[in-house]
């Protein structure tokens, strides 16, 4: 790719108000792909990882991690919009209970945690362009969460790229889309663009907690912080043991004896039966990670493009409702890739506690029922269970795939699931109240009529 092509990209970032730090940064993940860049991960190049320290050995450090709570910030990523599961706003408005969203758990968390140690916490929020007006306006209610670091930073935007002509995407029908997001790995230059880092640091804060917005297991933990803390650790990842529902999932991995992430947009097509094996490759990224702001610092001062993160290149039609739109690429980086970048990065084990995540209406269904609840302390985490570990739930995408359907055919609230293994649903359905599934339960209507599952209904093994 030659210059020229190379200014179009960096003059309509510029016309579009992003700074040069981002332009940097997007103008050589560009010229990599264009080039031939190995945009994929071989599983000859890698080797597994065998074992890690775990948060129950971190115990000894929980007083540190009390002390140094006065220097750290909890950083949540607030740009998703859920469009995958129907929604046209930020995931974290949604409803995990009644009249209560992710963005209200997450402020209480915050809240809870600054009563208990004593310590101010700012509460961050990396918004995009899309999420931002709304969030703000949800979190104006709880007027104790202000200090004087600001509530939020923007993730940058990038241009699509025509996959003919590699040059900038245009499209007049909606110029909107000829922009799309970069990616959570835009994390570390978003910090340094907005100003966010320098204040930070400014005000004495070293130890970042980053986690999504959609995870609501994950707050600032004591041990964790303090392990950090005490081994100058620059970079930290939380990892959870592979099951077979997170075989498709990102695995942690090493190369070139560093720790590395291999996520499946990065896995050659040869290498999918190695990428799924959970025996092998037996850590996911959870995306709680622990970031030392002074390294990171350090590390951005050295590369004024931005962390030298590995590029993952999507294809897909610039309007998803529109099959004559061209295609186009997206470059995309991701936050935990990072962990190859830091000298001294470690991982640690976490229980699935520390994850919760709500990706599907699966997922949501879940948090909806009593298979979770809400510790004393805003977290939403299993409940004691016959099966803690194993519940999968995999509904109809023609009848559930969105919120609004799943709604719907819930209308009369979610079921009973504190004793299901797997559910499974094939076909419209609607759902009276108080219906129980256990073990391994499944639901089939292969007519296109819709069945009611009346009131008390107790289905699975019997």
């Amino acid at each position: 790719m030659d210059q020229v092509q190379l200014d179009r990209f960096a003059k309509k970032m510029r016309l579009g108000g992003l700074p040069a730090i981002a332009i940097e940064s997007f103008s050589r993940a560009v010229r990599f792909v264009a080039e031939g860049g190995a945009t994929t991960i071989g599983e000859d190049q890698i080797e597994a990882v065998a074992a890690l320290e775990s948060l129950e050995g971190l115990r000894e450090y929980e007083e540190v991690g009390r002390k140094a709570a006065s220097r750290a910030v909890v950083i949540k990523l607030n740009g998703g919009l859920g469009t995958s599961m129907g929604l046209s706003r930020a995931k974290s408005l949604l409803p995990v209970r009644a009249g209560i969203s992710f963005l209200d758990l997450i402020a209480r968390q915050t809240l809870a945690q600054r009563a208990s140690w004593g310590s101010e916490l700012p509460l961050v929020l990396m918004n995009s362009y899309r999420t931002r007006g709304e969030t703000l306006a949800a979190l104006a209610q709880y007027e104790d969460l202000a200090t004087d670091i600001p509530l939020d930073f923007l993730q940058h935007r990038v241009p699509r790229i025509d996959t003919d002509t590699w040059a900038p995407v245009e499209w007049a029908a909606d110029e909107s889309l000829e922009w799309c997001p970069p990616g959570h790995g835009d994390l570390y230059i978003a910090l340094k663009s907005s100003g966010m880092l320098d204040q930070l640091l400014a005000k004495g804060i070293r130890w970042a907690f980053i986690s999504n917005a959609d995870n609501l297991g994950a707050v600032l933990d004591a041990q964790v912080l303090g392990w950090v803390a005490a081994n100058e650790i620059p970079f930290a990842m939380e990892v959870a043991e592979r099951t077979e529902a997170d075989r498709k999932g990102g695995h942690l991995a090493r190369m070139n004896g560093r720790l590395m992430l291999r996520e499946v947009a990065q896995c050659k097509e040869e290498d999918l039966i190695s990428f799924q094996d959970v025996a092998k490759h037996r850590y996911f990224n959870t995306n709680n990670l622990w970031l030392d702001l002074e390294a990171l610092s350090r590390e951005l001062d050295a590369s004024p493009g931005g962390l030298a993160l590995p590029i993952i290149a999507n294809e897909k039609r610039v309007s998803v409702s529109d099959d004559t739109s061209p295609r186009c690429f997206q470059l995309e980086t991701a936050m935990g890739s990072a962990i190859e970048c830091f000298e001294g990065a470690q991982a640690i084990v976490v229980p699935r506690d520390r994850f919760a995540p709500v990706k599907t209406t699966n997922e949501l269904l879940m948090l909806w029922s009593d298979a979770y609840e809400v510790t004393i302390d805003s977290r939403m985490v299993l409940a004691e269970r016959e099966s803690r570990r194993d519940l999968v739930i995999d509904l109809d995408t023609r009848f559930y795939g969105t919120v609004d359907k799943l709604a719907e055919r819930f209308a009369e609230g979610p079921p009973s699931l504190a004793k299901c293994r797997r559910l499974r649903v094939v076909g419209d359905h609607s759902f009276g109240a108080g219906v129980v599934f256990e073990g391994e339960a499944q639901l089939v209507n292969e007519t296109s009529e819709q069945v009611h599952v009346p009131d008390g209904s107790v289905i699975g093994n019997k």
